[in-house]
C-alpha cells in the first residue's frame, strides 16, 4: 500500500480561487485543481492507495468547521482512499475540548502550520496542544522550515522544534518537508536524536517554478540525491513517510523520484506505506 501522508485539499467553491492565489504567492506551479476529485484523479494515475488531507485553520473560528468537514470527508474514505486529519489553532479557546473531539471524530490526528497561523512553533500556545495531543494518541503534522510562498518568516526551526520537545510530554509528532525546508542542515544536526518522524514533501528535486521570472535556475533545487539519502540514513527509513504536499508536486514524479534512489526493498516499502500504516493504524 502507497500511501501519501501529506496532500492538500479545498472545498469546490473556493479550489480554483484559493490555488490561483496560493501559486502567486509561492511563484510555482500546482500539479492538480485543488479539489478532492483532483487528487483522487492524480492517485490513479499515480498508483497511490491512500491519501492523507492536511487542513490549515488560518483563523481560530475556522477550526470546528474544518473538523467536522474533515470527518465527513473520512466517511467516504474507504470508498475515494482519500482520508483526512484534523485541525487546531493556538488562539483557538476551547482547543482541549475540540481536540478530544477530534478524537471522537475519528480523526487520526492533526495539522499545524506556523507560518501560516502566525505563531512560534516552541509558543506555549503549541506546547499545550501537543502535549494534549501526547495523552489523547493523536498524531501532529506540522509545517517546518521556511515556506516557499512565506518568505522571511521562520516559526518552525529545527532550533524551535527542539525547545518544544524538551517541554513537552510524548507526543507523536511529524515534520513536513525532511524536517525543515531549506533547513536541512540544522535538522540534520539537532533532531536526529530526537523521536520526530520525517515526511518527504517538497524537499527532493527540484520546484516547478511559474514562468513568471520569480526564480533564478539556482533557486530551484531542492535536496540533491546524497543529501536526502544522508539524511533519510541519519534518522533511518523507519522514520521517514511518502508526502507530496499535492497540488504542489506530482505524485507520480515524487514517486518516481523516490524510487530511483539507491534504497533497500525494506526500506522503500517502509517509506513509501508502511510507516505511515503503523502510524494511522491503516
Amino acid at each position: 500500500m502507497i500511501v501519501d501522508i501529506h496532500t492538500h485539499t479545498f472545498p469546490d467553491k473556493i479550489a480554483a480561487a484559493t490555488l490561483d492565489k496560493l501559486k502567486h504567492l509561492s511563484h510555482t506551479v500546482p500539479f492538480s485543481d485543488g479539489t478532492a476529485a483532483g487528487l483522487a484523479a492524480s492517485m490513479a494515475r499515480a498508483g497511490v492507495d491512500r491519501s492523507v488531507v492536511m487542513p490549515v485553520a488560518t483563523s481560530a473560528r475556522q477550526v470546528p468547521h474544518v473538523n467536522d468537514a474533515s470527518a465527513r470527508m473520512n466517511e467516504r474514505g474507504e470508498e475515494t482512499g482519500v482520508l483526512s486529519f484534523g485541525c487546531m489553532h493556538p488562539d483557538f479557546d476551547g482547543w482541549k475540548e475540540e481536540l478530544a473531539r477530534v478524537q471522537r471524530l475519528g480523526l487520526k490526528g492533526i495539522k499545524l502550520h506556523p507560518e501560516y497561523q502566525g505563531t512560534d512553533f516552541d509558543d506555549p500556545r503549541y506546547l499545550r496542544i501537543l502535549d494534549r495531543c501526547g495523552e489523547l494518541g493523536l498524531v501532529v503534522l506540522t509545517h517546518a522550515g521556511l515556506d516557499v510562498g512565506m518568505p522571511g518568516k521562520d516559526n518552525c526551526s529545527p532550533e524551535m522544534v527542539l525547545r518544544a520537545l524538551r517541554q513537552t510530554g510524548p507526543v507523536k509528532l511529524v515534520l513536513a518537508h525532511m524536517g525543515g525546508w531549506r533547513q536541512w542542515d540544522r535538522v540534520e544536526e539537532l533532531l536526529w536524536e530526537t523521536d520526530v518522524l520525517l515526511d518527504t514533501s517538497f524537499s527532493l528535486g527540484e520546484m516547478t517554478p511559474l514562468d513568471d521570472g520569480c526564480y533564478r535556475p539556482e533557486d530551484l533545487p531542492l535536496l540533491g540525491r546524497e543529501d536526502f539519502l544522508r539524511l533519510v540514513r541519519r534518522f533511518g527509513a523507519e522514520r521517514v513517510l511518502f508526502g507530496t504536499d499535492s497540488p504542489w508536486d506530482d505524485q507520480g514524479a515524487a514517486l518516481t523520484r523516490l524510487r530511483a534512489l539507491p534504497l533497500e526493498p525494506d526500506e522503500l516499502e517502509a517509506i513509501l506505506g508502511g510507516n505511515a500504516r503503523k502510524l494511522l493504524d491503516l
